[in-house]
């Protein structure tokens, strides 16, 4: 019997051995099949990225508007406020700059005041709330505190845009515009007129259109309507070339935005107050 159990035991041994091994083997291999990736699996998404545009040495009621329909949030700081006129002397961060889509990313800007007087309530935060700036590839930059909103922000919508919610509307470049275009009248402490721009006759016909191809009056319809509104009579009021007509059509842009939206009535009597000034100086 201990002869029989001898001759047996290295092939018992062999046997134990293969066995061991083969259960290794199938965890290793159970391992792999756990962590490896499927085939035909989604790539890891790439956050949305959005670039800074640059504002600097525009007219703050351009550059506001320029950073909202980019998808921006911004506040001013300093002691020079957001009044039309005033104009954009910095920002932060710079122009060019790559940042994560992190909703509404805030631009910080500052003022410097212009000849031209500065006149209404002042803007000194975007109508909306704005989230963090995080620069690609650098350390986060601590957000803005900012201060209550002014009253003429009050009377807007005020809700954060949700992330990778961006305006789908820009300002529309000129294509057949002319390349002169005298001024009206001349004001000393004006702008020029861009002639990058579309001019402002055009800027109010393509109001009218776009307030009939848009029936609800969502927060970002309502808050391109206002800037194009301010565009055009800043514009006009700077003695820009066929701004009275352009007023005219401006007017008629907010009876359409009264008949489909229930608003408006203020923004006309801010044209008619300015078409008044306006015809007064081109006489």
């Amino acid at each position: 019997m201990a002869l029989r159990i001898a001759t047996r035991l290295p092939r018992l041994v062999v046997v134990g051995a293969v066995l061991l091994l083969a259960s290794a083997t199938l965890a290793v291999g159970a391992a792999k099949r756990l962590t490896a990736v499927p085939q035909g699996a989604p790539a890891p998404l790439t956050p949305a990225t959005v670039v800074v545009p640059d504002v600097t040495g525009q007219a703050f009621v351009f550059a506001k508007g320029t950073l909202e329909d980019t998808g921006f949030a911004w506040h001013v700081v300093g002691s020079v406020h957001g009044y039309a006129a005033n104009k954009v002397s910095s920002q932060t961060p710079a122009p060019g700059t790559k940042l994560r889509d992190t909703g509404a990313p805030t631009i910080t800007i500052s003022l410097a005041r212009t000849p031209y007087p500065e006149k209404g309530e002042p803007e000194d935060v975007s109508p909306y709330t704005g989230t963090a700036v995080r620069p690609v590839g650098l350390s986060p930059v601590t957000p803005v505190s900012l201060p209550a909103t002014p009253k003429a922000a009050q009377t807007k919508p005020a809700a954060a845009r949700p992330p990778a919610t961006k305006p789908a509307i820009s300002t529309p470049k000129a294509t057949a515009a002319p390349s002169k275009r005298p001024p009206a009248f001349e004001v000393a402490t004006a702008p020029k007129e861009p002639l990058d721009e579309i001019p402002l006759t055009q800027r109010a016909e393509l109001l009218v259109a776009w307030i009939d191809a848009h029936p609800q009056p969502t927060t970002l319809n309502v808050r391109h309507f206002l800037y194009q509104h301010a565009w055009v009579v800043t514009g006009a009021k700077f003695g820009w070339w066929h701004g009275a007509e352009a007023l005219r059509t401006l007017i008629a842009a907010d009876h359409a935005a009264q008949a489909r939206w229930g608003i408006g009535r203020k923004s006309e009597l801010v044209a008619r107050k300015a078409l008044a000034k306006v015809e007064a100086r081109g006489k």
